[in-house]
């Protein structure tokens, strides 16, 4: 049975915020999803956060009968910082549109698998066992559970993921690779004034390597670099000792995630008077559209037109996922199931109430027939 008012139940979920770095509202969702399935034929596995982060949460359903499981994987952490709901983003109906925090990014997707679970595993309509796996950590890089993911991965027929979906209702078979890096300048410093010539500019150093480092970027290979973060310096008559800045790199290949990794880290100095150290690498690798993904894809149509939606996937997409390290291990992945809107990671982030509906028995359908 569909909730009878889906977008208030998700609103409730949208007043517990949980940004990555609030472990404890990122337990309070975890907590929210256990009381759900309490009474119902799902078991569920805690895993306590570490470094500072949330726990885990595994969800276990369906016949026991020795098939490989199919695997749901939602993240519960957002991007946006407490006190959002409170300010410039407060939960609230608008027509179609339910705003607040994280919900296309991806408390929408996550509610809305979850109902689908539930059904699946209350009606005991699997024809192989159920694994949901939601996670504290996916905005930053999953850094505590990309060992869970790849271990529970591994052992699955079939991976889906609640990411939101892209305009229209598309899903998503192919996400670019992610890349980052920390790099750090050490020179001398001087009096801007009286000793000028002394000095060895760490930031002059940074602005050269961050001109070199765009410069990487080829569209033609899908391959682009940025420097979005960046700080040096001591005070304004002081040439600076220390600078720092931070690369995003994104690419459609391993082979060029190798090469990019390599020229990144491999950064040297104009300056011979100035140190630069360079830590980080690829940590996502890519998601491509392989044959077992596009056979996957082909029956997510054949569920969805039982339904009565026409679903596409769209290009290989920019952002990355979980998906990216189950498609990586060769185990056909399906991401972008989740909620549609739009808005992702700003002040007007917007799902669609009237497809969390079709979304829902799409999921459903899915773990059904897989």
């Amino acid at each position: 049975m569909m909730t009878a008012n889906p977008a208030a139940a998700l609103s409730h979920w949208l007043a517990v915020e949980s940004p990555t770095n609030d472990p404890a509202g990122v337990n309070r969702m975890m907590d929210l999803v256990a009381q759900e399935v309490a009474a119902l034929p799902i078991a569920v596995e805690r895993v306590p956060g570490r470094d500072g982060l949330g726990d885990m949460l595994v969800l276990r359903a369906g016949p026991d009968n020795g098939r490989q499981p199919a695997l749901l994987m939602s993240h519960l952490d957002t991007v946006h910082p407490l006190g959002t709901a409170a300010g410039d983003l407060p939960v609230r109906m608008e027509g179609d549109r339910l705003y607040g925090p994280g919900v296309y990014d991806m408390k929408g997707g996550a509610w809305l698998a979850l109902q689908a679970f539930k059904q699946v595993a209350a009606a005991g309509l699997a024809s192989r066992p159920l694994v949901f796996l939601f996670t504290p950590d996916e905005e930053i890089g999953s850094p505590t559970s990309r060992g869970l993911i790849e271990q529970i991965g591994r052992e699955a027929a079939a991976v889906l993921v609640t990411e939101p979906a892209r305009l229209g209702g598309k899903i998503v078979t192919a996400r670019k690779g992610v890349g980052r890096f920390e790099v750090k300048l050490e020179g001398r410093p001087a009096h801007a004034g009286s000793r000028h010539a002394d000095g060895r500019s760490a930031i002059r150093e940074a602005a050269r390597q961050i001109l070199a480092i765009e410069a990487m970027t080829d569209y033609a290979r899908g391959i682009t670099t940025s420097v979005a973060l960046m700080g040096g310096g001591t005070a304004a008559n002081v040439i600076p000792q220390h600078a720092w800045f931070s690369v995003d790199c994104r690419v459609t290949s391993l082979a060029d995630g190798v090469m990019m990794e390599s020229r990144i880290l491999g950064l040297a100095a104009h300056d011979r008077d100035v140190a630069i150290r360079v830590t980080g690498g690829m940590n996502r690798p890519p998601y491509e559209k392989s044959a077992p993904v596009a056979e996957l894809f082909e029956t997510a149509r054949r569920v969805a037109a039982g339904i009565g939606l026409d679903l596409q996937d769209c290009p290989m997409t920019g952002g990355g996922s979980d998906g990216n390290f189950t498609a990586a291990l060769g185990v056909p992945t399906l991401d972008g199931l989740g909620i549609d809107g739009d808005g992702a990671h700003t002040l007007q982030e917007y799902a669609l109430i009237s497809s969390i509906a079709p979304r829902q028995a799409l999921i459903k359908g899915l773990l059904e027939t897989l």
